[in-house]
């Protein structure tokens, strides 16, 4: 039945209709993650549930769900606050962002942010919100107290995935139908270059460590790997069918592949195949822990959060959540 589901919203994205843009033809990261190194272990994963319209909690120290937060909308994309506080929804299907307070885990705030609100990236240094709006084509800055919408930049056509530079200073955007990344300035809050990629970009990450960008290539099968200093397009890396977002944990890049159930693993630095991990129904969402030792993949069609050890390559537990797990973001705390 899950899978039936996940047809009937690609379909709707193919006939013009709202939310399925979203989820379309796939293709993740860490959609607006950022990896920098080694760091205190996260203690839990706030996941969205599309289907199930809300946002699974699970404490990742028990690998148990420990509480399911109505939201609506068709909750996609989702963002940290700095300081953990906060977690941020882009709900599609809504035309909103919502605010959950983690300690009480309850919903705090929501507001109206465009048309298509999907991926969604907060800056590390200031708190400001970013939302790629799908259908407006353009991206929005949030006030983090208020929800009001405070700035607005064009980007290239149905911007998915979100990423921001540890230094809080760059945007990037991957421009689904334009076969592009937008790069903002955030002090100005303008394009200040756009970056060529492979067909259907997704899902954004940043790898701080090796001053790379990464973007999952839905309609391509492969992600690009960009060069941040020179702005550059560097390659392309072949992966599996429809792959969604990337992750780095260690000197391997994680990539989900929708349509091949499966996780590509890709030696980060010679960016040749290392393994292919398989994992539950159509995984999307995807995030290394801080430590680096572990890999955390949401799979729709499982209804799952799942576990890999990166030491072994091998998945370690398989976390029952809401139904239509997405996770489009970062969604580790």
């Amino acid at each position: 039945m899950a899978r039936a589901h996940r047809i009937f919203w690609a379909a709707r994205l193919q006939v013009g209709q709202f939310f399925f843009a979203v989820l379309s033809l796939v293709a993740s990261g860490v959609p607006g993650s950022v990896w920098a190194g080694e760091g205190s272990a996260a203690s839990a994963a706030y996941v969205t549930n599309q289907i199930g319209n809300s946002l699974s909690i699970v404490d990742l120290a028990t690998e148990k769900q420990v509480a399911e937060i109505a939201i609506g909308g068709k909750p996609a994309g989702i963002a940290m606050s700095p300081d953990g506080r906060s977690a941020y929804v882009a709900a599609p299907d809504g035309r909103e962002v919502i605010a959950i307070d983690t300690a009480s885990r309850s919903v705090i705030k929501r507001a109206a942010v465009g048309k298509g609100p999907l991926g969604i990236a907060v800056n590390p240094t200031t708190g400001a919100i970013y939302v790629a709006d799908w259908y407006e084509h353009r991206l929005y800055v949030v006030d983090p107290a208020t929800l009001a919408v405070t700035a607005t930049v064009p980007t290239g056509q149905s911007p998915s995935g979100v990423a921001v530079t540890a230094d809080g200073t760059t945007i990037l955007t991957a421009d689904r139908d334009s076969n592009q990344v937008s790069v903002i300035d955030a002090a100005t809050f303008k394009v200040q270059s756009t970056i060529a990629t492979g067909e259907r970009p997704f899902g954004i990450t940043i790898d701080e460590a090796a001053g790379r960008a990464y973007t999952a290539n839905v309609a391509a099968n492969t992600i690009t790997v960009i060069d941040l200093k020179s702005r550059t397009h560097l390659s392309d890396v072949p992966v599996g069918l429809r792959p969604y977002a990337v992750a780095r944990a260690a000197n391997l890049l994680f990539v989900t592949n929708q349509h091949d159930e499966s996780v590509s693993v890709i030696d980060a630095v010679t960016l040749q195949p290392v393994k292919t991990l398989r994992v539950g129904g159509f995984p999307e969402g995807i995030e290394a822990d801080p430590t680096g030792s572990t890999i955390w993949v949401a799979c729709w069609d499982a209804n799952t959060l799942e576990k890999i050890d990166v030491a072994t390559l091998s998945v370690t537990a398989r976390i029952p959540v809401g139904e239509g797990p997405r996770a489009f973001g970062k969604f580790l705390r």
